[in-house]
């Protein structure tokens, strides 16, 4: 019944993203650029209705008190496409750092451009990187909440971590507070796969890390701080939802840490 679910959900994931593109297109270029931010956001909330009313996958965000006001980098674990847009209805003004390439994908890149997300040449370095970095602390200055992935790309749960240091190097040059987020999305919906698993995905939003700390110290303490949460997380993803087929990276995880 799982796979005949995931099935069903997949088919109308994709007639949904369509239908409100058809819908809303018109409207988003037409409204000023932080208004228009309301179609992203709609279409996120329809999916995350969607898995519910069809997998019967609910979220649970903890911590939504832990956001700051204003501009701040929001830095979540990356598991699957979820993470993308679970988040985007509680944060305000979402800001990203991207494949330049994505830019020059028709319709989704001119969306894209509308909300002044920031494209980056991954070779660059000098002063293509210094422009990006200005870029970025004039959006966020201007009170925007940047979204960065630690790990960069995307890592099956229960998988040992692979951070990134470019985050120490966004903490120490744009002297925002960090945000970091741990959950177990991957499990309810693997990447690479069409399946989707119902249950509750546990989000966690941990107390923000202020600036002010040496960069490698900073370095150290979230990777520490997510690891020890994420850990914690998914013991209690798995306690809370007993039915879930677990990949061989959660089963190997939860040996290591039942062994403790």
């Amino acid at each position: 019944m799982v796979w005949v679910r995931s099935v069903i959900f997949n088919v109308l994931f994709y007639m949904m993203f369509i239908a409100e593109m058809i819908i809303f297109t018109p409207i988003y270029f037409i409204l000023p650029r932080k208004k228009a931010y309301f179609v992203p956001k709609f279409w996120a909330r329809s999916n995350l209705w969607l898995m519910k009313v069809i997998v019967g996958t609910r979220v649970k965000i903890e911590g939504l008190e832990n956001l700051p006001k204003g501009p701040f980098i929001f830095a979540p674990k990356h598991q699957n496409f979820w993470d993308t847009f679970a988040f985007l209805p509680h944060i305000e003004d979402p800001l990203y750092i991207l494949k330049r390439e994505l830019l020059w994908i028709p319709v989704f890149g001119w969306y894209v451009a509308k909300q002044r997300m920031i494209g980056i040449d991954r070779s660059a370095r000098g002063k293509a990187m210094a422009e990006v970095m200005t870029r970025t602390l004039k959006e966020m200055k201007g009170g925007r909440q940047l979204i960065i992935y630690p790990e960069g790309t995307r890592r099956p749960p229960g998988a040992e971590p692979v951070y990134k240091y470019g985050i120490a190097r966004l903490y120490r040059d744009l002297q925002m507070p960090v945000v970091p987020v741990v959950h177990q999305a991957g499990i309810f919906w693997p990447r690479r796969s069409i399946l989707r698993q119902g249950g509750t995905i546990i989000a966690r939003i941990l107390p923000p890390i202020q600036p002010g700390m040496e960069e490698k110290e900073f370095f150290e303490h979230l990777v520490k701080t997510m690891e020890a949460a994420s850990d914690q997380c998914l013991l209690d993803t798995v306690e809370a939802n007993p039915h879930l087929i677990l990949p061989d990276t959660v089963k190997k995880r939860l040996a290591e840490l039942n062994a403790r």
